[in-house]
């Protein structure tokens, strides 16, 4: 949200987390944390001053999702499932549990998802579809 905010509202001149704090109703403690990640990943610039802040290093359609959710190291992984060197697996001790390669594909998709969206589509509201593949209603998914 931090991100996208900054991508909107930055393009002359630098925002300062206060104005994305107060626009996104999240705390300046939070966003000085994310922000000092994001900006030692090297997606943001600051900006020192009077009217310093923060922008995009790269144009919004060069940075993906992924690259922020890297950055902010939040994980895209769905289960307790862990997959070590490849084959070794931490679910159940020595043995992998019966839905690890259900899970581990999963978050495949959604890693490979998020590296196909950028910040760019986000501020555009772009509709995001999986290419090739039907959207199931969200009442059908339920039945």
């Amino acid at each position: 949200m931090a991100m996208a905010d900054l991508g909107k509202h930055g393009a002359d001149s630098a925002v300062s987390l206060s104005a994305i704090a107060e626009r996104q109703h999240l705390s300046i403690a939070y966003l000085e944390q994310i922000f000092a990640q994001v900006r030692r990943a090297g997606l943001v610039d600051s900006v020192r001053g009077r009217s310093g802040g923060y922008h995009l290093a790269r144009p919004a359609s060069d940075i993906s999702i992924a690259e922020i959710m890297i950055a902010v190291e939040e994980e895209t992984r769905m289960t307790r499932c862990l997959d070590i060197d490849g084959d070794k697996a931490g679910c159940l001790g020595d043995t992998k549990c019966l839905t690890h390669g259900l899970w581990r594909a999963l978050g495949g998709h959604i890693r490979a998802f998020l590296n196909g969206v950028s910040l760019q589509d986000v501020i555009d509201g772009t509709p995001i579809q999986p290419r090739g593949q039907a959207i199931m209603p969200t009442k059908m998914a339920a039945e």
